[in-house]
Protein backbone atom coordinates (compact mmCIF):
# COMPACT_ATOMS: atom_id res chain seq x y z
CA UNK A 1 0.00 0.00 0.00
CA UNK A 2 1.65 3.45 -0.54
CA UNK A 3 1.66 5.55 2.59
CA UNK A 4 2.57 8.22 0.93
CA UNK A 5 -1.06 8.82 -0.26
CA UNK A 6 -2.84 9.39 3.05
CA UNK A 7 -1.40 12.08 4.94
CA UNK A 8 -2.09 14.42 7.86
CA UNK A 9 -4.34 16.88 8.31
CA UNK A 10 -3.82 20.56 7.20
CA UNK A 11 -6.05 23.04 7.25
CA UNK A 12 -5.06 24.75 3.94
CA UNK A 13 -4.36 21.62 1.97
CA UNK A 14 -8.02 20.30 3.07
CA UNK A 15 -9.06 23.65 2.20
CA UNK A 16 -7.39 23.38 -1.27
CA UNK A 17 -8.15 19.29 -1.93
CA UNK A 18 -11.22 18.24 -3.98
CA UNK A 19 -14.12 17.06 -1.56
CA UNK A 20 -15.58 13.61 -1.42
CA UNK A 21 -19.32 13.85 -0.35
CA UNK A 22 -20.13 10.04 1.50
CA UNK A 23 -23.45 9.22 0.40
CA UNK A 24 -25.94 6.71 1.10
CA UNK A 25 -27.98 4.23 -1.45
CA UNK A 26 -30.91 6.35 -2.11
CA UNK A 27 -30.69 9.13 0.48
CA UNK A 28 -28.41 11.62 -2.18
CA UNK A 29 -30.74 14.05 -1.28
CA UNK A 30 -29.51 14.34 2.64
CA UNK A 31 -26.26 14.59 1.56
CA UNK A 32 -24.52 18.03 1.89
CA UNK A 33 -22.97 18.28 -1.90
CA UNK A 34 -23.76 21.01 -3.95
CA UNK A 35 -27.26 21.22 -5.28
CA UNK A 36 -25.83 20.93 -8.78
CA UNK A 37 -23.73 18.26 -8.46
CA UNK A 38 -26.48 16.24 -7.03
CA UNK A 39 -28.68 16.69 -10.03
CA UNK A 40 -26.09 16.26 -12.77
CA UNK A 41 -25.01 12.81 -10.39
CA UNK A 42 -28.94 11.63 -10.06
CA UNK A 43 -29.56 12.88 -14.11
CA UNK A 44 -26.26 10.23 -14.73
CA UNK A 45 -27.65 7.30 -12.61
CA UNK A 46 -25.87 7.49 -9.51
CA UNK A 47 -27.74 6.64 -6.27
CA UNK A 48 -25.40 5.98 -3.68
CA UNK A 49 -24.78 2.54 -4.57
CA UNK A 50 -21.93 0.66 -2.70
CA UNK A 51 -18.47 1.87 -4.20
CA UNK A 52 -20.23 4.27 -6.90
CA UNK A 53 -17.95 7.12 -7.92
CA UNK A 54 -19.61 10.20 -9.56
CA UNK A 55 -16.56 12.95 -10.30
CA UNK A 56 -17.76 16.28 -11.55
CA UNK A 57 -13.98 17.48 -11.56
CA UNK A 58 -14.72 19.72 -8.96
CA UNK A 59 -16.33 17.67 -6.25
CA UNK A 60 -16.85 14.33 -5.92
CA UNK A 61 -19.65 11.73 -4.67
CA UNK A 62 -19.00 8.22 -2.96
CA UNK A 63 -21.81 5.66 -2.76
CA UNK A 64 -21.73 4.23 0.57
CA UNK A 65 -24.51 1.74 -0.02
CA UNK A 66 -26.30 1.18 3.26
CA UNK A 67 -23.21 2.36 4.89
CA UNK A 68 -21.78 -1.22 7.07
CA UNK A 69 -18.85 -0.67 5.20
CA UNK A 70 -16.53 1.85 5.73
CA UNK A 71 -13.81 0.26 3.49
CA UNK A 72 -15.45 1.97 0.25
CA UNK A 73 -13.09 5.19 -0.13
CA UNK A 74 -10.71 2.32 -1.65
CA UNK A 75 -13.53 2.66 -4.96
CA UNK A 76 -12.81 6.23 -5.02
CA UNK A 77 -8.39 6.29 -4.22
CA UNK A 78 -8.35 3.24 -6.74
CA UNK A 79 -10.47 5.44 -9.93
CA UNK A 80 -9.48 8.83 -9.08
CA UNK A 81 -7.46 10.67 -11.00
CA UNK A 82 -4.16 12.06 -9.59
CA UNK A 83 -4.98 14.90 -7.10
CA UNK A 84 -5.37 15.81 -3.20
CA UNK A 85 -9.10 14.88 -1.69
CA UNK A 86 -10.60 15.48 1.54
CA UNK A 87 -13.20 13.92 2.60
CA UNK A 88 -16.06 16.43 3.10
CA UNK A 89 -17.88 17.54 6.28
CA UNK A 90 -17.29 16.48 9.93
CA UNK A 91 -15.87 12.71 10.27
CA UNK A 92 -15.95 11.14 13.84
CA UNK A 93 -12.39 10.05 14.65
CA UNK A 94 -13.24 6.15 14.93
CA UNK A 95 -15.14 6.15 11.62
CA UNK A 96 -12.59 8.37 10.21
CA UNK A 97 -9.25 6.24 10.45
CA UNK A 98 -11.24 3.84 8.97
CA UNK A 99 -11.83 5.48 5.94
CA UNK A 100 -8.56 6.42 5.96
CA UNK A 101 -7.40 2.62 5.95
CA UNK A 102 -9.93 1.97 3.33
CA UNK A 103 -8.10 4.62 0.90
CA UNK A 104 -5.15 3.03 1.53
CA UNK A 105 -6.35 -0.32 0.82
CA UNK A 106 -7.92 0.82 -2.22
CA UNK A 107 -4.04 1.59 -3.10
CA UNK A 108 -2.38 -2.01 -2.75
CA UNK A 109 -0.98 -4.00 -5.69
CA UNK A 110 0.60 -7.05 -5.66
CA UNK A 111 2.94 -6.63 -8.51
CA UNK A 112 5.84 -8.63 -8.03
CA UNK A 113 5.64 -10.56 -10.88
CA UNK A 114 3.44 -8.40 -13.21
CA UNK A 115 3.60 -4.40 -13.32
CA UNK A 116 0.13 -2.45 -12.76
CA UNK A 117 -0.67 0.53 -12.68
CA UNK A 118 -0.12 2.37 -9.79
CA UNK A 119 -2.86 4.64 -7.66
CA UNK A 120 -2.29 8.19 -7.85
CA UNK A 121 -5.05 10.17 -6.03
CA UNK A 122 -3.72 11.42 -2.33
CA UNK A 123 -6.38 12.17 0.68
CA UNK A 124 -5.74 14.66 2.93
CA UNK A 125 -6.74 12.53 6.48
CA UNK A 126 -9.84 14.05 8.22
CA UNK A 127 -8.85 16.04 11.24
CA UNK A 128 -8.31 14.25 14.32
CA UNK A 129 -6.56 11.06 12.33
CA UNK A 130 -4.38 9.07 13.74
CA UNK A 131 -2.28 8.78 10.51
CA UNK A 132 0.60 6.75 12.23
CA UNK A 133 -2.01 3.98 13.52
CA UNK A 134 -3.70 4.16 10.02
CA UNK A 135 -0.26 3.24 8.09
CA UNK A 136 0.64 1.10 10.76
CA UNK A 137 -2.74 -1.46 10.27
CA UNK A 138 -2.18 -0.95 6.47
CA UNK A 139 1.80 -1.87 6.47
CA UNK A 140 0.61 -4.90 8.59
CA UNK A 141 -1.99 -6.20 6.27
CA UNK A 142 -0.18 -5.55 3.25
CA UNK A 143 2.51 -7.51 4.53
CA UNK A 144 -0.18 -10.74 4.76
CA UNK A 145 -1.29 -10.22 1.20
CA UNK A 146 2.05 -10.14 -0.26
CA UNK A 147 3.25 -13.01 1.72
CA UNK A 148 0.63 -15.14 0.94
CA UNK A 149 -0.26 -14.05 -2.32
CA UNK A 150 3.99 -14.98 -3.29
CA UNK A 151 3.42 -18.35 -4.75
CA UNK A 152 5.67 -21.53 -2.80
CA UNK A 153 8.61 -21.18 -5.45
CA UNK A 154 9.50 -18.03 -3.58
CA UNK A 155 7.73 -18.53 -0.49
CA UNK A 156 9.40 -21.31 1.16
CA UNK A 157 10.46 -22.40 5.09
CA UNK A 158 13.81 -20.52 3.75
CA UNK A 159 12.31 -17.63 2.66
CA UNK A 160 9.86 -17.50 5.91
CA UNK A 161 12.91 -17.38 7.43
CA UNK A 162 14.31 -14.57 5.31
CA UNK A 163 11.71 -12.18 6.33
CA UNK A 164 10.87 -12.89 10.01
CA UNK A 165 15.12 -12.26 9.94
CA UNK A 166 14.46 -8.80 8.28
CA UNK A 167 11.76 -7.97 11.08
CA UNK A 168 13.98 -8.65 13.15
CA UNK A 169 16.54 -6.41 11.93
CA UNK A 170 14.41 -3.74 11.44
CA UNK A 171 13.08 -3.65 15.17
CA UNK A 172 16.12 -4.88 16.72
CA UNK A 173 14.77 -8.02 17.78
CA UNK A 174 16.56 -11.35 18.61
CA UNK A 175 16.28 -14.10 16.26
CA UNK A 176 17.32 -17.79 16.17
CA UNK A 177 16.60 -20.45 14.20
CA UNK A 178 17.00 -24.49 14.54
CA UNK A 179 16.74 -26.22 11.24
CA UNK A 180 16.92 -30.15 9.84
CA UNK A 181 18.15 -32.16 12.10
CA UNK A 182 18.50 -30.15 15.28
CA UNK A 183 14.89 -29.97 15.65
CA UNK A 184 15.64 -33.57 16.72
CA UNK A 185 18.40 -33.11 18.77
CA UNK A 186 16.37 -29.86 20.56
CA UNK A 187 13.36 -31.80 20.78
CA UNK A 188 10.90 -30.68 17.94
CA UNK A 189 10.18 -34.52 16.66
CA UNK A 190 6.81 -33.29 15.10
CA UNK A 191 7.90 -30.22 13.45
CA UNK A 192 10.70 -32.55 12.00
CA UNK A 193 8.47 -35.13 10.89
CA UNK A 194 5.65 -33.05 8.99
CA UNK A 195 8.74 -31.21 6.57
CA UNK A 196 11.33 -34.00 6.71
CA UNK A 197 10.27 -35.35 3.03
CA UNK A 198 10.80 -31.66 1.04
CA UNK A 199 13.77 -30.24 -0.52
CA UNK A 200 14.00 -27.40 1.85
CA UNK A 201 14.73 -28.40 5.51
CA UNK A 202 11.96 -27.44 8.07
CA UNK A 203 12.64 -25.20 10.83
CA UNK A 204 11.35 -23.32 13.92
CA UNK A 205 11.70 -19.67 13.92
CA UNK A 206 11.99 -18.14 17.61
CA UNK A 207 11.88 -14.14 17.60
CA UNK A 208 11.86 -11.99 20.74
CA UNK A 209 11.84 -8.44 21.13
CA UNK A 210 11.36 -6.20 24.33
CA UNK A 211 12.13 -5.79 27.78
CA UNK A 212 12.42 -8.99 29.88
CA UNK A 213 10.71 -8.14 32.80
CA UNK A 214 7.65 -6.99 30.88
CA UNK A 215 4.45 -9.17 30.54
CA UNK A 216 5.30 -12.17 28.47
CA UNK A 217 3.35 -12.66 25.09
CA UNK A 218 3.80 -15.19 22.75
CA UNK A 219 2.52 -15.28 19.26
CA UNK A 220 2.97 -18.71 17.28
CA UNK A 221 1.76 -18.94 13.44
CA UNK A 222 1.36 -21.89 11.02
CA UNK A 223 4.13 -21.92 8.28
CA UNK A 224 3.08 -24.90 5.84
CA UNK A 225 5.22 -22.85 2.88
CA UNK A 226 2.83 -25.42 0.75
CA UNK A 227 0.62 -28.73 1.78
CA UNK A 228 0.73 -31.07 -0.75
CA UNK A 229 -1.73 -33.26 1.93
CA UNK A 230 1.49 -35.46 2.14
CA UNK A 231 0.86 -38.80 1.36
CA UNK A 232 -2.63 -38.62 1.96
CA UNK A 233 -2.00 -36.45 -1.45
CA UNK A 234 -4.63 -33.68 -1.98
CA UNK A 235 -6.71 -33.18 -5.37
CA UNK A 236 -5.89 -30.86 -7.75
CA UNK A 237 -8.90 -28.02 -6.56
CA UNK A 238 -7.23 -28.85 -2.95
CA UNK A 239 -3.89 -28.06 -3.56
CA UNK A 240 -4.38 -24.92 -5.61
CA UNK A 241 -4.52 -22.52 -3.15
CA UNK A 242 -2.33 -24.38 -1.02
CA UNK A 243 0.62 -21.25 -1.00
CA UNK A 244 -1.43 -19.95 1.59
CA UNK A 245 -1.14 -22.74 4.10
CA UNK A 246 1.47 -20.48 5.63
CA UNK A 247 -0.87 -17.84 6.38
CA UNK A 248 -0.51 -18.06 10.44
CA UNK A 249 3.20 -17.36 10.01
CA UNK A 250 2.46 -14.41 7.72
CA UNK A 251 -0.14 -12.98 10.40
CA UNK A 252 1.91 -13.24 12.98
CA UNK A 253 4.94 -11.41 11.85
CA UNK A 254 2.64 -8.86 10.87
CA UNK A 255 0.87 -8.84 14.11
CA UNK A 256 4.31 -8.58 15.42
CA UNK A 257 5.62 -5.52 13.61
CA UNK A 258 2.77 -3.64 14.48
CA UNK A 259 2.94 -4.30 18.43
CA UNK A 260 7.19 -3.58 17.73
CA UNK A 261 6.46 -0.46 16.08
CA UNK A 262 3.79 0.56 18.64
CA UNK A 263 6.57 -0.40 20.99
CA UNK A 264 3.90 -1.99 23.64
CA UNK A 265 5.36 -2.66 27.01
CA UNK A 266 5.46 -7.02 26.13
CA UNK A 267 8.38 -9.09 26.06
CA UNK A 268 7.08 -10.35 22.50
CA UNK A 269 7.89 -13.81 21.36
CA UNK A 270 7.26 -14.93 18.11
CA UNK A 271 7.55 -19.08 17.19
CA UNK A 272 7.16 -20.20 13.08
CA UNK A 273 7.57 -23.69 12.13
CA UNK A 274 8.16 -23.26 9.09
CA UNK A 275 8.04 -26.83 6.96
CA UNK A 276 6.94 -28.01 3.14
CA UNK A 277 4.36 -31.12 3.63
CA UNK A 278 5.71 -32.87 0.35
CA UNK A 279 6.40 -36.03 -0.79
CA UNK A 280 9.10 -38.52 -0.53
CA UNK A 281 10.35 -41.74 0.70
CA UNK A 282 10.67 -40.14 4.12
CA UNK A 283 7.35 -39.02 4.61
CA UNK A 284 5.61 -39.24 7.74
CA UNK A 285 2.31 -41.76 7.07
CA UNK A 286 -0.77 -42.59 8.39
CA UNK A 287 -1.08 -44.36 11.42
CA UNK A 288 2.67 -43.45 12.37
CA UNK A 289 3.05 -42.84 16.06
CA UNK A 290 5.24 -39.74 16.56
CA UNK A 291 6.65 -38.33 19.82
CA UNK A 292 5.59 -35.00 20.73
CA UNK A 293 7.50 -32.15 22.80
CA UNK A 294 5.22 -32.23 25.41
CA UNK A 295 6.02 -36.13 25.90
CA UNK A 296 2.47 -36.85 24.73
CA UNK A 297 2.53 -39.97 21.85
CA UNK A 298 0.37 -38.82 18.50
CA UNK A 299 -1.42 -41.28 16.14
CA UNK A 300 -1.83 -39.94 12.44
CA UNK A 301 -4.92 -40.24 11.35
CA UNK A 302 -3.95 -38.17 8.14
CA UNK A 303 -1.24 -36.70 7.02
CA UNK A 304 -3.21 -33.84 5.43
CA UNK A 305 -3.80 -32.52 9.02
CA UNK A 306 -0.20 -31.10 9.52
CA UNK A 307 -0.97 -27.87 10.71
CA UNK A 308 -1.84 -28.97 14.26
CA UNK A 309 1.26 -31.30 14.59
CA UNK A 310 3.87 -28.64 13.94
CA UNK A 311 1.84 -26.45 16.00
CA UNK A 312 1.68 -28.33 18.60
CA UNK A 313 5.56 -28.04 19.14
CA UNK A 314 5.50 -24.84 19.23
CA UNK A 315 2.95 -24.30 21.83
CA UNK A 316 4.22 -26.19 23.80
CA UNK A 317 7.31 -24.52 23.70
CA UNK A 318 6.25 -21.34 23.91
CA UNK A 319 4.00 -22.81 27.12
CA UNK A 320 7.30 -24.09 28.92
CA UNK A 321 8.04 -20.04 29.73
CA UNK A 322 4.46 -19.54 31.14
CA UNK A 323 3.34 -16.65 29.28
CA UNK A 324 0.69 -14.23 30.26
CA UNK A 325 -1.03 -14.47 26.67
CA UNK A 326 -0.56 -16.89 23.83
CA UNK A 327 -1.96 -16.37 20.66
CA UNK A 328 -1.68 -19.29 17.66
CA UNK A 329 -3.06 -18.44 14.21
CA UNK A 330 -3.17 -21.19 11.70
CA UNK A 331 -4.96 -21.58 8.05
CA UNK A 332 -5.99 -25.45 9.78
CA UNK A 333 -9.46 -26.75 8.91
CA UNK A 334 -11.72 -26.68 6.09
CA UNK A 335 -14.37 -27.07 8.70
CA UNK A 336 -13.87 -23.53 10.29
CA UNK A 337 -14.86 -22.76 6.35
CA UNK A 338 -17.73 -24.72 5.82
CA UNK A 339 -19.13 -23.26 9.13
CA UNK A 340 -18.53 -19.63 8.86
CA UNK A 341 -17.14 -19.16 4.92
CA UNK A 342 -14.01 -16.86 4.28
CA UNK A 343 -14.69 -13.65 5.72
CA UNK A 344 -15.33 -14.25 9.27
CA UNK A 345 -12.16 -15.38 11.62
CA UNK A 346 -13.66 -18.37 14.33
CA UNK A 347 -11.60 -17.87 17.38
CA UNK A 348 -11.12 -20.08 20.92
CA UNK A 349 -10.87 -18.85 24.03
CA UNK A 350 -11.72 -19.21 27.33
CA UNK A 351 -10.45 -15.99 29.19
CA UNK A 352 -13.84 -14.20 28.78
CA UNK A 353 -12.47 -11.09 29.71
CA UNK A 354 -10.39 -11.33 26.38
CA UNK A 355 -13.62 -12.59 24.61
CA UNK A 356 -15.56 -9.26 25.21
CA UNK A 357 -12.91 -7.38 24.82
CA UNK A 358 -11.77 -8.73 21.00
CA UNK A 359 -15.73 -8.66 20.58
CA UNK A 360 -15.96 -5.16 20.97
CA UNK A 361 -12.62 -4.68 18.69
CA UNK A 362 -13.38 -6.46 16.05
CA UNK A 363 -16.95 -4.26 15.97
CA UNK A 364 -14.79 -1.47 16.27
CA UNK A 365 -12.04 -1.96 13.73
CA UNK A 366 -14.10 -3.55 10.97
CA UNK A 367 -11.92 -6.91 11.69
CA UNK A 368 -14.57 -9.43 12.29
CA UNK A 369 -14.42 -12.47 13.85
CA UNK A 370 -16.53 -15.18 15.40
CA UNK A 371 -16.07 -17.02 18.84
CA UNK A 372 -15.83 -20.91 18.62
CA UNK A 373 -16.75 -23.39 21.53
CA UNK A 374 -14.20 -25.62 23.29
CA UNK A 375 -16.59 -28.06 23.72
CA UNK A 376 -15.04 -30.74 26.26
CA UNK A 377 -17.41 -33.47 25.27
CA UNK A 378 -15.45 -33.72 21.91
CA UNK A 379 -12.09 -34.23 23.47
CA UNK A 380 -13.28 -38.00 23.18
CA UNK A 381 -13.41 -37.89 19.91
CA UNK A 382 -9.31 -37.97 19.56
CA UNK A 383 -9.21 -41.18 21.78
CA UNK A 384 -6.62 -43.54 20.13
CA UNK A 385 -6.07 -47.34 21.29
CA UNK A 386 -2.71 -47.24 20.53
CA UNK A 387 -1.48 -43.77 21.50
CA UNK A 388 -1.83 -41.17 24.18
CA UNK A 389 -4.40 -39.02 21.53
CA UNK A 390 -5.04 -39.16 17.71
CA UNK A 391 -4.66 -35.86 16.28
CA UNK A 392 -7.39 -35.92 13.85
CA UNK A 393 -11.36 -37.27 15.53
CA UNK A 394 -11.60 -39.39 12.20
CA UNK A 395 -15.11 -37.92 11.26
CA UNK A 396 -16.76 -35.30 9.77
CA UNK A 397 -18.17 -33.95 12.89
CA UNK A 398 -16.74 -30.49 14.38
CA UNK A 399 -13.22 -30.18 12.64
CA UNK A 400 -12.12 -26.74 13.78
CA UNK A 401 -13.06 -27.33 17.24
CA UNK A 402 -11.31 -31.14 17.29
CA UNK A 403 -8.32 -29.12 15.67
CA UNK A 404 -8.77 -26.62 18.87
CA UNK A 405 -8.73 -29.11 21.18
CA UNK A 406 -5.99 -31.33 19.82
CA UNK A 407 -3.83 -27.81 20.20
CA UNK A 408 -5.58 -26.89 23.58
CA UNK A 409 -3.29 -30.16 25.30
CA UNK A 410 -0.07 -28.60 24.12
CA UNK A 411 -0.50 -24.77 26.02
CA UNK A 412 -1.35 -25.43 29.75
CA UNK A 413 1.33 -24.04 30.91
CA UNK A 414 0.06 -20.75 29.41
CA UNK A 415 -1.88 -18.24 31.52
CA UNK A 416 -4.37 -17.48 28.81
CA UNK A 417 -4.77 -18.77 24.99
CA UNK A 418 -6.35 -17.85 21.78
CA UNK A 419 -6.65 -19.55 18.93
CA UNK A 420 -7.30 -17.97 15.35
CA UNK A 421 -8.49 -20.72 12.04
CA UNK A 422 -8.23 -18.22 9.57
CA UNK A 423 -8.91 -18.45 5.80
CA UNK A 424 -5.99 -15.84 5.03
CA UNK A 425 -7.49 -15.86 1.42
CA UNK A 426 -10.57 -13.33 -0.22
CA UNK A 427 -12.35 -15.15 -2.94
CA UNK A 428 -14.89 -12.54 -4.29
CA UNK A 429 -13.38 -8.69 -5.17
CA UNK A 430 -14.51 -5.55 -3.21
CA UNK A 431 -12.87 -1.77 -3.16
CA UNK A 432 -9.24 -2.40 -1.71
CA UNK A 433 -9.97 -5.93 -1.01
CA UNK A 434 -8.76 -8.12 -4.38
CA UNK A 435 -9.15 -11.52 -5.03
CA UNK A 436 -5.90 -13.16 -3.00
CA UNK A 437 -4.03 -13.15 0.56
CA UNK A 438 -6.27 -11.53 3.23
CA UNK A 439 -5.29 -10.12 6.71
CA UNK A 440 -8.02 -11.27 9.78
CA UNK A 441 -8.25 -10.20 13.14
CA UNK A 442 -4.63 -8.82 13.49
CA UNK A 443 -6.31 -5.08 13.22
CA UNK A 444 -8.79 -6.33 16.33
CA UNK A 445 -5.90 -8.28 18.11
CA UNK A 446 -3.85 -5.12 18.33
CA UNK A 447 -6.68 -2.85 19.60
CA UNK A 448 -6.69 -5.38 22.34
CA UNK A 449 -3.03 -6.01 22.88
CA UNK A 450 -2.68 -1.95 22.72
CA UNK A 451 -5.47 -1.75 25.67
CA UNK A 452 -3.87 -4.46 27.71
CA UNK A 453 -0.28 -3.85 27.12
CA UNK A 454 0.07 0.02 26.42
CA UNK A 455 3.61 1.90 25.71
CA UNK A 456 5.53 3.34 28.26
Amino acid sequence: MRQELLIDYEQEAANAALPIYLVNENAIEECDAPDGLKSLAEANGFNGEAGGVFNDGKAILLGMGDGSDPFLTAAASERLPKGDYSLAGNVEPDKAALLALGWLMGTYRFDRYKQQKPTVARLIAPKGTDVASVHRAATAVSAVRDLVNTPANDMGPSAIEHVARNLAAGAGAQIDVITGDDLLAKNFPMVHAVGRAASEAPRLIDLRWGEPDAPRLTLVGKGVAFDSGGLNIKGGAGMSLMKKDMGGSAHVLALAGMIMAAKLNVRLRVLVPAVENAISGNAFRPSDILQSRKGLSVEIGNTDAEGRLILADALAYGAEEKPDLMISMATLTGAARVALGPELAPFYCDDESLVGALQQAAARCADPVWRMPLWRNYDAMLASSIADVNHISGGSFAGSITAALFLRKFTEDAARWMHFDIYAWRPKAAPGRPVGGEAQAIRALFDVLSARYPAA
